[in-house]
């Protein structure tokens, strides 16, 4: 609609002449883009972009739809019909357009229907990891066996369903969920939604095999997937899924990061006007690029041939490729793949030189704030999972940036950086996601400073974005722009909603602190939550990971040395988070520290270091802690006895 309509200066005039025109970004103003999509859905019976709202002055919409073309085609209303019989409805009866437009307002302002189920069933249904069994069941119903992913096409990615069946295998043992997703992901990293040459991942599949992407790449879809690839890493201890989580964080510093070390937002699917144009190759572009040889070694193996897979050229992918060609990183010291994998970078290297000189994609630039925290979370992760401390520093520089520039003096996040402007009160979702990656990096860290971030600003949404007459947390605080509704958000779509990931903040500090209002906060949000989800559990995805956390053991393990550097601590910790179970809690208790840990997690108090050096390990379930033992053989046998599980933590 841009390039046909709102560029047209037909179409642009008649619009400026009859009627006031608002573009709006849906990633800057999700809060409005959340609310007229509620209009459209419920007037149409269908939403989507690009959105189409007209509305009164007063912001009450009595028009709308999603794409129109500029004249009629194909029985589809034209844009420019369309303005001229809504501004003839306005000019000769704007009181039925102004009725219209009240009556839509009365309903969204009377209430969501989240707030009257969750009202009504909270109370009823006390949560259970039972609700986890049930989305397992409809997981596998819903499973491509073949090509992986649920359902058919189109497919996305959705990583936080992986990695659900992931910690739901670690949990009850059923590895089959598990391969569910390994299963998924390889078949995703095979297909043509998986740059083969560049890196990164696509916003989702137009058909059943992850063949033929809709081009465009997502900072959010690569952050999520590389935290889903590092679960299925630590599950499978197979190096190809850190392969890959290693390749999107190659992707991410070449590709999407500024010079201040934030991440932009996306490129486009578009390139001189045509869809995937960049990404596309024939087997004459790879004979000029590499040589005969080369060219047909590379071409066989990834499926390029003379009539291609899209408009005549190829998308490159493995789908149909050899055995082995998935080179897991052990392939590299094997004999016998070793030659391959040597030729194959060097092959890609000059197809990514060579491609470099086409023109790229439109890469969207702006920074927001909530998709940095994702890849802030994911970065943090696998600076713990692979043990590479460029990933812990790449995730410090990120949030750095968001303190100095999307933080205002009095602690308020702001949602979108561009040209040198920070705008935008944050949304619950960037408080959401900002948390859950200071989690992350004190997981990785041990340091308190970034739970007293996260307690901080448990404060701040409590304070502007919680319901404190049904539950739940609105989308947008109390002190921002006051819209024609104050919506909230429950259900896990492409990333996961703002109440979900804050239900898994508020489950992991409860387990972290034993503070009684965290506590409380906690329970009322997974009441809230599980009402809601317990319809429709797959669609809830990263709540149920929150369930999880909250309906587990909670089992805390306080490390007390006099400093970071003691002798043992380093083994101690993999120790308790290897054996600890999924959701275990690590405490470091250092004379540095001591103060600091004392004040976000009182019971730590009487838990000091041997007198003679060392580290002592206290296993606690339930905030009650046992004698201290402090060797590896001997927290092994404590957290076996406390807990009766053994294996990687995901936490």
């Amino acid at each position: 609609m841009e390039r046909e309509s709102f560029e047209d200066e037909e179409v642009a005039g008649y619009l400026n002449q009859h009627f006031v025109a608002i573009k709006v970004d849906r990633e800057e103003r999700p809060d409005v883009d959340h609310i007229y999509m509620s209009v459209c859905q419920a007037m149409t019976g269908q939403g989507g972009w690009p959105l189409t709202i007209v509305m009164t002055p007063d912001k009450k919409p009595f028009f709308a739809g999603t794409y129109f073309p500029k004249r009629r085609q194909y029985g589809r209303l034209g844009l420019v019909e369309l303005l001229q019989r809504l501004d003839q409805v306005w000019t000769e009866d704007r009181a039925k357009a102004e009725e219209a437009g009240d009556e839509i307002a009365r309903q969204l302002q009377g209430g969501l229907v989240a707030d009257r189920v969750s009202s009504e069933l909270a109370d009823k249904n006390e949560p259970s990891l039972t609700l986890c069994e049930r989305a397992s069941e409809y997981y596998r119903k819903q499973f491509d066996s073949v090509y992986g992913g649920f359902g058919g096409a189109p497919k996305f990615p959705s990583p936080h369903n992986l990695s659900f069946l992931i910690r739901q295998a670690q949990l009850t043992g059923e590895d089959s969920l598990a391969q569910m997703a390994l299963h998924t992901l390889t078949s995703m990293y095979r297909g043509g939604l998986w740059d083969h040459v560049g890196f990164g991942f696509a916003r989702y599949s137009t058909d059943e095999k992850w063949l033929v992407p809709h081009f465009e790449k997502m900072l959010y879809d690569n952050a999520l997937l590389a935290e889903a690839f590092l679960d299925a890493y630590v599950y499978s201890q197979d190096p190809f899924f850190a392969r890959v989580a290693d390749e999107i964080f190659v992707y991410i510093k070449r590709e999407m990061t500024s010079a201040e070390g934030a991440f932009y937002s996306a490129q486009d699917a578009d390139s001189e006007g045509e869809e995937g144009k960049f990404y596309l190759f024939s087997p004459g572009e790879l004979a000029e690029i590499l040589g005969t040889h080369d060219a047909t070694w590379f071409g066989s193996l990834f499926g390029v041939s003379a009539s291609g897979n899209f408009e005549g050229r190829t998308i490159l992918n493995l789908l149909g490729g050899r055995e082995g060609t998935s080179w897991p990183l052990e392939d590299v010291q094997n004999p016998q793949y070793k030659p391959d994998f040597i030729r194959l970078k060097a092959c890609r290297d000059k197809l990514y030189l060579a491609r470099a000189r086409r023109v790229p994609p439109y890469k969207d630039d702006k920074i927001l704030t909530s998709w940095n925290a994702l890849m802030i979370a994911a970065l943090a992760k696998a600076a713990r999972v692979l043990d590479n401390d460029d990933y812990r520093e790449a995730a410090e520089r990120a949030l750095t940036f968001i303190d100095q520039t999307l933080t205002r003096e009095d602690g308020r996040l702001l949602a979108r950086y561009r040209d040198g402007e920070a705008k935008y009160l944050g949304y619950l979702e960037d408080y959401a996601y900002l948390a859950y990656a200071l989690l992350n990096l004190y997981d990785t860290t041990l340091a308190p400073k970034y739970l007293s971030r996260v307690l901080e600003m448990t404060r701040i949404v409590q304070r502007l974005f919680a319901d404190e007459r049904k539950g739940g947390y609105f989308y947008y605080g109390s002190d921002a722009e006051e819209l024609l509704a104050r919506p909230k958000e429950y259900d896990d779509g492409a990333m996961p909603s703002g109440n979900s990931v804050w239900a898994h903040v508020l489950s992991r500090l409860a387990v972290l602190t034993d503070d009684e209002s965290i506590t409380s906060w906690r329970d009322r949000q997974i009441a809230n939550c599980y009402a809601i989800a317990s319809r429709y559990p797959t669609g809830f995805s990263h709540f149920l990971m929150a369930l999880q956390v909250a309906l587990s053991p909670p089992i805390t393990v306080v490390l007390a040395a006099a400093n970071r550097v003691d002798e043992g601590l380093d083994e101690l910790i993999r120790t308790a988070r290897t054996y600890g179970g999924p959701h275990v809690a690590v405490l470091l208790r250092t004379d540095e520290w001591v103060s600091q840990l004392a004040e976000i997690a009182p019971f730590t108090s009487s838990q000091v270091p041997p007198a003679d050096g060392g580290v002592n390990a206290y296993v606690c379930v339930g905030f009650a802690c046992r004698r201290p033992v402090s060797t590896v053989k001997a927290l092994i046998e404590t957290l076996s006895q406390a807990h009766g599980t053994r294996g990687h933590s995901l936490i």
